[in-house]
């Protein structure tokens, strides 16, 4: 192991020590949010709640999850960022995979188009009187159709199934196997990495999106946790059902904002440290291959 000079061990320091403080940095709001999630509306209102909560109460978090709009909100965030981020990366699979092959006539129009659209777009109202003409108003599949596919991803997924080694596909068609078998058995598994990050990026744009649910859905049943969490900071509204006393109706309009926050942010610190250690490995080689 090479022995680092004096200099290069005081750079070494500075350099975990600026990145210590600017994590801390970024951390700092939401444990500030988390400790007034637990706080009282007294402490709240008058600037106690630094980065602790203080006369600690978990009414908030009770009222919460006892709230129905927020349980039918949760689920439906869950089960688009499920379903679209599967849909999201299987057809990003079935085109990446015919455009990675030199011998595919036309893929360069293919890809042309596709970057086309990613510097060009029809905008909000062509989109929106597509997305009607289509039936998807008020449809939980106007949440997944308009956005099954990512150009950008499609292309890092593309870089990717190039740097498989031609000589697997040949081998396997001289065992018989076919196109789409060979893509599920051969390249799928092969280009695990380039699959987690492009299912990072689906699954975060999907449980944070709330513009399209405005746009596109006026069903209340159908409303994602964004859209729940923005109405609540925004507007001050909440379907919770408080007591009469006064102390637990300010309450909401603060602690309550805070535990939502945090719910909603939960699920995604959990996911996201399974997928970390494919993230970096993914996005450089699907950016660089080819």
């Amino acid at each position: 192991m090479m022995k680092l000079s004096q200099g290069e061990r005081l750079f070494t320091w500075i350099n975990y020590t600026l990145l210590s403080v600017f994590g801390l940095l970024a951390l700092a709001p939401f444990i500030h949010i988390l400790a007034q999630s637990f706080s009282s509306y007294r402490a709240i209102m008058s600037g106690e709640v630094g980065l602790w909560p203080v006369d600690f109460t978990n009414y908030a978090y009770k009222e919460v999850f006892g709230d129905s709009s927020f349980i039918r909100s949760f689920v439906v965030s869950v089960e688009r960022t499920a379903l679209g981020t599967a849909v999201n990366v299987v057809l990003t699979c079935l085109l990446a995979y015919p455009l990675s092959r030199a011998y595919i006539r036309g893929r360069n129009a293919i890809i042309f188009m596709m970057v086309f659209t990613m510097i060009f777009s029809g905008g909000m109202i062509p989109t929106y009187l597509l997305v009607k003409a289509a039936g998807l108003l008020n449809s939980f599949w106007a949440y997944i159709i308009p956005g099954a596919l990512s150009a950008f991803n499609v292309i890092i997924m593309k870089n990717f199934f190039q740097s498989v080694p031609l000589e697997l596909e040949e081998s396997a068609k001289m065992d018989g196997c076919s196109n789409l078998g060979i893509m599920f058995r051969i390249f799928v598994p092969l280009s695990m990495p380039a699959i987690a990050t492009i299912a990072l990026f689906h699954g975060v744009s999907h449980w944070n999106s709330f513009f399209d649910a405005v746009l596109y859905v006026n069903d209340k049943s159908l409303m994602p946790l964004q859209v729940y969490l923005r109405n609540l900071i925004q507007f001050n509204t909440t379907d919770i059902h408080l007591n009469d006393s006064l102390e637990q109706q300010l309450l909401a309009l603060e602690s309550i904002k805070g535990a939502t926050i945090i719910v909603s942010t939960v699920p995604m610190l959990i996911v996201y440290p399974w997928l970390q250690k494919y993230f970096v490995k993914g996005i450089m080689m699907g950016s660089v291959k080819g």
